[in-house]
């Protein structure tokens, strides 16, 4: 059984609570580090960077921060075709030892399809996990430490390849994926730590759970991969300031903003999925589940909303089916990571004490 684990979401565009305005708190060093601070100090034991093309770069801020905190991990994206594969693995090597460990690698095969034109990328979704592929099979051999390395795929030929220092976390960093693909489910059976599925049903994530089980006892893994939600929450003393906050979020949105996210993210089956639940639940996925931020955020858009016990109760609900792993957002980003630790973190720690990491 894994412990239970927390991460949190830097939001390198800048910060809102109006998505209408959505740099209404400026992207700036000193925001970033006030927030990975908040995260740190309440508990927090990662912190999720972005990639999107409005977000400053993930890899150089993930490492000014390290030294500006003291323990907690940044969770640094890896996606197809934007480094080369012998300097990722250079790179995250690298990283690891300067840290003593502090780093884990979310795979992204690409969520939309309009900035991977744009940025020069330009593979079918198929080609794009397929790349990704052989970029962590290639690191994966570099970290091994067996002697130079011979690689010959699709996208990728090596002769004699290898890289210093060597990897710090053995055999090699924690890999996380998320999405609702076939493709992203294979992928996370044959080689991820963490699965992190988007809000959905209970019953939904059960069910997806046992199928990337089943996959991965392919691969004999089935005991090596778990499971985690990727979740907005806003949590006020009272149910009532909670929705008045969810609700100041979308009031002022556009319908061209709107437009953008059924448009833009289209290619993606887990933005399809939260835009089916949007359609077929109306705001209300559960008691305390919300769509609404749907209409104006693309990815996770589903979010916790209640009072401190109410927000529990609903993460509680993924424990019993075996998430072990939450990474989490909320409005603004400090404030609601210090309301988290504060307030909702304790009872899930009383309530699960045998997967609190000891």
């Amino acid at each position: 059984m894994n412990d239970l684990e927390f991460g949190w979401f830097l939001p390198t565009r800048g910060d809102t609570l109006d998505y209408a305005i959505p740099q209404q708190i400026p992207p700036s060093p000193e925001m970033f580090k006030r927030v990975v601070k908040a995260a740190e100090d309440n508990g927090f034991e990662y912190i999720l960077l972005p990639v999107a093309a409005a977000c400053w770069d993930a890899w150089l801020t993930s490492a000014v921060l390290t030294g500006a905190t003291e323990k907690i991990k940044m969770l640094v994206a890896a996606r197809p075709g934007y480094i080369n594969p012998v300097l990722l693995a250079k790179m995250i090597a690298t990283f690891d030892q300067m840290t003593k460990g502090r780093i884990s690698i979310n795979l992204i095969a690409g969520q939309n399809d309009v900035e991977n034109i744009a940025e020069g990328v330009g593979l079918s979704k198929n080609d794009r996990y397929e790349m990704m592929m052989e970029e962590v099979e290639i690191c994966k051999g570099l970290w091994s430490g067996t002697g130079k390395f011979d690689y010959d795929g699709k996208f990728y030929k090596l002769k004699q390849a290898h890289i210093g220092p060597e990897i710090y976390q053995k055999p090699f960093p924690k890999f996380y994926l998320g999405g609702g693909s076939p493709e992203a489910a294979d992928f996370s059976a044959k080689h991820a730590h963490v699965h992190l599925f988007w809000g959905d049903t209970v019953d939904r994530i059960k069910s997806n759970m046992a199928q990337i089980r089943t996959l991965a006892s392919k691969y004999e893994r089935e005991n090596e991969i778990g499971f985690g939600m990727r979740l907005q929450i806003i949590c006020r003393e009272t149910e009532s300031e909670a929705w008045a906050v969810a609700e100041g979020l979308i009031k002022n949105v556009t319908d061209d903003q709107k437009n953008i996210i059924k448009t833009h993210f289209a290619g993606s089956e887990a933005n399809q999925r939260v835009q089916q639940l949007s359609a077929e639940y109306g705001e209300m996925l559960g008691p305390n589940l919300w769509t609404g931020l749907t209409k104006a955020r693309p990815g996770a858009g589903i979010v916790i909303v209640g009072n401190p016990e109410q927000c529990a109760e609903t993460l509680q609900s993924y424990i019993d089916i075996g998430c072990h792993s939450f990474c989490l957002s909320g409005y603004l980003h400090d404030d609601e990571a210090i309301r988290f630790g504060k307030w909702v973190k304790p009872i899930l720690e009383e309530k699960n004490p045998e997967r609190v990491k000891k």
